[in-house]
């Protein structure tokens, strides 16, 4: 996240002294939020919005089914894959990548995935969510599923 422009807005862990809290202000304690947790909430809200193919770039997909082989994961993907936070006490600043399906408007696209994980990240945690930048790394043709199909026809004969 090294274009990120929240330093002042969202302090990261090591700034605020590794805490990541909400504190109720009425003596009842303290309630930490893990990188992680906001990470999964933003991922799967991601995902609700249709014309979404999957999440992360290619590297990223190939290192997830790979994990997915080898720990039996039965290739759904980390719910938290393109996805990745910074957390402050109060704000927090999200990016994501993603892969569109083919003939999605990607603006219009990215809008309802920026509406969708504000609301699920401020209504689940109570953070603000200062930023969302997206990355559109790939593009799903329809075709991109017959490859893998053992059934077609070769084109070759």
């Amino acid at each position: 996240m090294s274009d990120m422009k929240t330093e002042a807005s969202v302090p990261s862990a090591r700034e605020s002294g590794g805490k990541r809290d909400s504190s109720s202000g009425n003596g009842q304690g303290t309630t930490h939020i893990a990188d992680g947790v906001v990470a999964k909430i933003a991922g799967m809200a991601a995902r609700e919005i249709g014309g979404v193919h999957a999440m992360g770039g290619g590297a990223a997909r190939m290192v997830g089914a790979v994990r997915d082989a080898v720990s039996g994961g039965g290739g759904s993907g980390s719910v938290a894959q393109g996805v990745s936070v910074e957390v402050g006490e109060r704000q927090t600043a999200v990016d994501i990548d993603l892969v569109v399906e083919y003939g999605a408007a990607i603006q219009d696209l990215a809008a309802a995935v920026r509406r969708n994980v504000t609301t699920a990240v401020e209504r689940m945690t109570g953070l603000e969510v200062t930023e969302i930048n997206i990355k559109v790394d790939d593009i799903h043709l329809p075709e991109d599923d017959n490859a893998d199909d053992g059934d077609s026809e070769p084109r070759v004969r």
